[in-house]
């Protein structure tokens, strides 16, 4: 092997075709694969931010899950006063009408035993004043009957 003019021009030419690949094709491809490498470095940090976003969004639906039991418990056991109010409110109504109605019917049985101690005494003072006329065997005037009946009546 013998080194010649060859060589050198083949040396020569490989060092051009280094430097015009240094020059001109091997920065657009380090400039494409570094862009590549930014967009999938990108790519990941946008899955690591929607997965955490995911993580924070299910704890979010975790907590209004839960204020939403709590919520529904409340309300559940606000319609459950409210009911026992109701039934409340409706026995002591009842209690206060069945008070109400017990006074009135004692009230009408008084009115009525009044009445009827009322007739009583009519019917008893006419019974004594028959038996007196007749005892008497004369007739009394009607001022005097009068007199005579409330006397009675008043000590009856």
């Amino acid at each position: 092997m013998s080194i010649n003019l060859t060589l050198f021009g083949q040396l020569i030419s490989f060092a051009l075709f280094t430097f015009f690949c240094l020059k001109y094709v091997w920065p657009p491809i380090i400039k494409a694969m570094e862009e590549r490498q930014n967009q999938l470095a990108a790519g990941l940090q946008d899955a690591e931010n929607a997965n955490a976003r995911l993580l924070k969004a299910e704890e979010s639906a975790q907590v209004m899950i839960g204020e939403a039991k709590e919520q529904a418990a409340s309300l559940i056991e606000q319609a459950n006063r409210r009911a026992n109010q109701i039934i409340d409110d409706a026995k002591a109504k009842a209690v206060s009408e069945g008070d109400r109605l017990k006074a009135q019917a004692e009230n009408d049985i008084r009115q009525e035993l009044i009445q009827a101690k009322e007739k009583l005494r009519a019917e008893v003072s006419s019974l004594v004043m028959l038996g007196a006329e007749r005892v008497l065997e004369q007739s009394i005037s009607d001022a005097g009957h009068k007199e005579l009946l409330d006397k009675v009546a008043a000590q009856l």
